[in-house]
Parts: C-alpha cells; structure tokens; sequence
C-alpha cells in the first residue's frame, strides 16, 4: 500500500524547535510521516515534551541540545542524527532571537548575538547538512527569514534583527545558486505571528500590527508550518531560491 503522506521516511531536523514556528513545524513533518530532530538551547522541557506527542502519536522524535552558532555543537547535532536516523532529507533554520532595540539603543552585544543565532546559526547548519545531502543526491534546506528581512517598511525598527533577516534572504539565494540542482534552497518570511517572541508588543502596537494587515489578524505558528510542508515536500521540486512571504498580506512590497 502506498502511503499518501508527503514526508514518509524522510528525515528531517528543525532547529530551535521546542516553541513557537518550530514547533509547529516539527509536529506537522511528524504527522506527514519525517522522523524529526528537534533542536533546542533553552527550551529542554518543552522540547521533551513534543518528543513524547509525537512519539504517542506512532512517529519517531530525537531531541538534541545544540547552540547553532557554534560550530562543534552543530556538527555534534548533525552526527546524532545521522547516528540515529542514517541520513538527512530536510533542514528547517527556523532558531532566532528577537532582542527589542532600536538602532541608536543596541549595543554591540545586542548585534553579535542576533547575526550569530539568525545568520550564522543557519549558515552553520546548512554547510554542515548540505555535503550529506550532496551524497544523497537530493535535500530541502528552508530558512525562515521574515518580512523585515524583505524592507517592509513598517517592521524596519529593530536594527539587529531586521539586518540578520534580510541576510537569510541573501544566504538562502546564495546556497541555491551553489546547491543547486541537487538541493533545493527556499526561504519563508512570516509576518506578526502568534508566538512569545512578540510577547514585548504592546496592545497599541499589536493594534497597529493587525490595522496594517489586510486580512486583520496576525498569524498562527500551523500557518508557517503548511507552508515549511510544502517547501520540504516533491511538490516544491522546482522552486528554489525563492521567498515564500506568509504574512496576511502585510508583506506586499
């Protein structure tokens, strides 16, 4: 019997997984039949936790600790995966971090620790996969960028940030250009999502948000993942070097 699910048997590691986007990523590739790798920092008990639903729900979960900004963490991540699972089909650079600041506030610090996480962490992890995909002849890598990284002019304020995302865009053309034919290289840029990470919001700000979007709401983690579903499935074949903008429309350029 063939089975009608997109990600049979494919593997597939997500990177700052325990909440929020990657979250809803790693349970979605799960339902679709991928034995996922759910990458965390801090984010242990939660991480754990989706381990066991999707375990309880008859697929296969591996949790690992790893800072995708160093390298030695993440060829320890990638070693355990192959350890485990005996290949890698599927990279989600989703980890990122979200400092509040705008230019003239930032310091230094501020800036080395979003380039590093945001932009580093993904070309970190997409190097140390991409051989291994290379051999397997075929390999999805999704960046999630967002709408700053795309000069949305409203979601320009946080320097840091807004910098490290659009270099995911630059990266994630770059790496399809060198992948490619063999490694598809796509990115998503969600818009306001419903996750902690912009828990800082206040509800004036938060109206404003929704005010902007045409569709009148932010989005939902599930949203991006559909979208991280279709780039990591056969459907999505002949796309790459692209940006798939998840956004209510918020971010029409």
């Amino acid at each position: 019997m063939v089975s009608n699910m997109k990600l049979q048997n494919k593997v597939a590691i997500v990177t700052g997984a325990g909440r929020g986007i990657g979250r809803a990523i790693a349970k979605n590739f799960a339902s679709e039949g991928a034995k996922v790798v759910i990458n965390y920092s801090k984010s242990e008990k939660e991480s754990q936790s989706l381990a066991e639903e999707i375990k309880n729900d008859g697929g296969m979960a591996l949790v690992v600790k790893a800072d995708i900004s160093k390298t030695t963490d993440v060829q320890k991540m990638v070693k355990k995966t192959m350890d485990e699972f005996g290949r890698i089909d599927i990279l989600v650079n989703n980890a990122g971090v979200l400092i509040p600041a705008r230019f003239l506030d930032s310091t230094e610090e501020m800036w080395d620790m979003t380039i590093d996480v945001n932009l580093k962490g993904s070309y970190l992890c997409s190097k140390e996969v991409a051989t291994i995909m290379l051999d397997q002849k075929k390999g999805k890598i999704i960046n999630i960028s967002s709408v700053c990284g795309l000069a949305q002019k409203t979601a320009l304020g946080n320097t840091p940030y807004v910098a490290s995302k659009a270099g995911v865009i630059g990266l994630t053309r770059s790496l399809a250009v060198n992948l490619g034919p063999t490694i598809n290289v796509n990115a998503i840029a969600p818009g306001v999502i419903d996750t902690d990470m912009v828990s800082f919001f206040t509800p004036e700000r938060m109206n404003a948000i929704i005010d902007e979007t045409p569709v009148k709401r932010i989005g939902k983690p599930e949203e991006i993942a559909a979208a991280a579903l279709f780039l990591a499935s056969n459907e999505s074949d002949y796309i790459t070097g692209e940006v798939i903008t998840v956004s209510g429309g918020r971010g029409m350029r």
